[in-house]
């Protein structure tokens, strides 16, 4: 079975969805499926092993100019591709190439209207290559977003198109009216072009079927999954009574809720004064002056509190998680992965997260933390006081959610499971039977 997954760069940050995507076709590629996984916009950017191909589709500089600038579309193809390479988008993305969704309104929209846009052709070398060149059984789009493509190709495909649904209404949301309006418009009108929609949680499922008015019986549900290798931390009892780490992995961002995380925290360590509070995860240029006014909060904390960064190596990510006693990323928005999550229970530590999204559907299977109600600071410093006393609960909980992770999460689960559903529903009858 062939499988292409065409996924969107994160325009240079470490991006869960494409970083995602790529453990998705390592798997497959590991379970004996040819995968071929076509970025878009940038390059992706991951900790582990980039399987992507070097070719960039819908490449962000040329999107930009085809869309501002009418004559650029005119222009010759071999005289634009150059700004289609990896090393120049790269290069682009020091300077800003933005992800805002703010900022991007009209852009998506004509994005979504795929070849009656200014991006005719980039829609028609992605189908060509798609049809043409590489024909594969199964396309998978890794967000709707990227559809506009979807009407030509579903002409000229016979295989199955799905659809990879991992935050695109967070996305819509942040557009003006007119736009997400549009947009939501646009992406109904090609419904009919999927085969299926996948999610990684009965939340999101009923969520999405809601919001884009989409056939709930269209809608598949694949587990999350990681490739554990090299994630060794085990769940361990605290040696010293005075050392108690509380960490947030995510992007720093008001949606991610590093600011009532902080609420949280400050009358914890004021009645605790040895807990510390250790933040990792990337920060953009949009997100500068919020990063600052939360860092004024905590300046009186000195040591107590830390910002790593984001890490640029995988190991440097485990290592962050094997520092912390309880991980906490209490989201403003309902999450519909919480992949860091995942990652932190795998190595051994226990998460404490709102009690909506996909939440409580990764508590309940993986008893690896506990639940608490969303926007709500002072239940958060209840819970972190709850495990910073209670030793023997929080032992209960890392070692539950570790041995969860491990046996369920894992990658070879997620590839399996993908190819049974690809086999069910997304094969050619005549594939199966050869």
């Amino acid at each position: 079975m062939h499988i292409a997954i065409i996924t969107a760069g994160g325009a240079g940050m470490f991006c869960g969805s494409c970083m995602h995507d790529n453990t998705w076709a390592r798997a497959l590629q590991k379970a004996g499926a040819e995968v071929t996984l076509i970025p878009t916009y940038t390059p992706i950017r991951v900790d582990e092993e980039d399987v992507s191909q070097q070719k960039i589709f819908f490449g962000g500089i040329n999107v930009y100019l085809e869309h501002h600038f009418p004559f650029w579309q005119k222009l010759p193809r071999w005289m634009i591709h150059w700004l289609d390479s990896p090393c120049v988008i790269q290069f682009a993305t020091r300077f800003g190439i933005s992800n805002d969704a703010k900022k991007l309104g009209e852009l998506t929209v004509d994005m979504l209207q795929g070849e009656q846009g200014s991006l005719y052709h980039e829609v028609d070398e992605l189908v060509d290559f798609l049809t043409l060149q590489l024909q594969p059984d199964v396309i998978c789009f890794s967000n709707v977003l990227l559809s506009g493509a979807v009407s030509q190709l579903r002409e000229r495909f016979e295989g199955k198109i799905l659809c990879t649904l991992q935050g695109d209404d967070v996305f819509l949301n942040d557009l003006t009216k007119e736009y997400r309006e549009a947009a939501i418009a646009l992406i109904a009108s090609r419904v009919a072009c999927f085969d299926g929609f996948i999610t990684h949680s009965q939340f999101y499922a009923d969520a999405m079927s809601q919001y884009m008015t989409f056939p709930r019986e269209k809608f598949y549900q694949l587990p999350l999954g990681i490739d554990l290798a090299d994630h060794d931390g085990q769940p361990r009892s605290r040696k010293n009574e005075d050392d108690f780490t509380i960490g947030f992995f995510a992007r720093i961002c008001p949606e991610k809720g590093l600011h009532r995380l902080i609420h949280a925290f400050l009358p914890l360590h004021e009645e605790f004064p040895h807990v510390k509070l250790q933040v990792g995860g990337y920060l953009g240029a949009r997100d500068a002056d919020y990063f600052q006014q939360q860092l004024a909060r905590v300046e009186h904390l000195g040591d107590a509190f830390t910002y790593i960064g984001s890490p640029q190596t995988h190991a440097e990510k485990v290592a962050f998680y094997k520092s912390c006693d309880i991980v906490s990323v209490p989201t403003e928005y309902k999450e519909p992965k919480g992949l860091s999550l995942l990652e932190a229970m795998a190595n051994g530590v226990p998460i404490v997260q709102p009690a909506h999204g996909a939440f409580p559907e990764m508590i309940q299977a993986t008893n690896g933390g506990l639940l608490v109600e969303p926007n709500n600071s002072v239940v958060l410093t209840d819970a972190f006081k709850q495990l910073l006393v209670d030793e023997p609960l929080r032992m209960q909980l890392a070692t539950a959610g570790h041995a969860a992770v491990h046996a369920k999460y894992n990658s070879a689960t997620m590839a399996a499971k993908s190819l049974q559903l690809f086999n069910d529903i997304a094969m050619p009858q005549e594939s199966k039977k050869r």
